[in-house]
């Protein structure tokens, strides 16, 4: 029969230590910044360019390349540090086209952010496109056609980025790659957990 007064100590150190880690507010205070920057400068930009400036190139010239400023540092740097998630196309041995889909598994001592990056991550690749999808129809149905190609070219750099992510985060979540071919809006429908899981 064991004594109820011995003493027994046990180990809640390391998972402290890890809920501390993941409730630190930025782990990543430079990617979080830009993450949100090129496309915040992006939207003001289009906002301001008709005001400011009578020429419509300099003004598409300067969106466009925020905007894929934005693509590449969201695609190959926030993405990883801030959620853990990553994806690109690569050309195989046949010349076939190969999409790939990576979620880093949480485990101790990850680089992940933490749950406010993870936040200011999925809000920003969430809300960005609805805005430019706003955009896009006070252009149509305010006739400016100039202004809508810009739109247009928007709005496909940041949905691309969105449904890779979204890909990512499927994969992570069931832990086999989706099949590209089945993977539809109707499996987003199914399963709203990978969308509104993360906010």
């Amino acid at each position: 029969m064991a004594d109820d007064t011995e003493d027994v100590e046990l180990d809640f150190a390391a998972d402290e230590q890890e809920r501390a880690r993941r409730s630190a507010v930025l782990r990543h205070p430079l990617a979080s910044f830009f993450h949100l920057f090129f496309r915040v400068v992006a939207i003001v930009a289009y906002l301001l360019c008709d005001w400011i400036s009578e020429n419509f190139a300099p003004c598409f010239v300067l969106i466009i390349t925020l905007l894929s400023f934005d693509f590449w540092s969201v695609k190959n740097v926030t993405g990883r540090l801030l959620v853990g998630l990553r994806w690109w196309n690569q050309i195989d041995d046949d010349g076939k086209s190969l999409w790939v889909f990576e979620a880093k598994k949480a485990s101790r001592g990850n680089n992940i952010g933490t749950e406010a990056e993870a936040r200011i991550f999925w809000l920003g690749l969430i809300i960005c496109p609805l805005i430019w999808t706003f955009f896009f129809f006070t252009s149509l149905f305010s006739l400016k056609i100039k202004w809508l190609s810009l739109v247009v070219a928007s709005i496909s750099l940041q949905v691309a980025n969105l449904y890779g992510y979204l890909r990512c985060k499927a994969v992570g979540e069931d832990g086999q790659p989706a099949d590209s071919r089945s993977f539809t809006g109707q499996h987003l429908l199914q399963r709203p957990d990978i969308i509104f899981g993360i906010l």
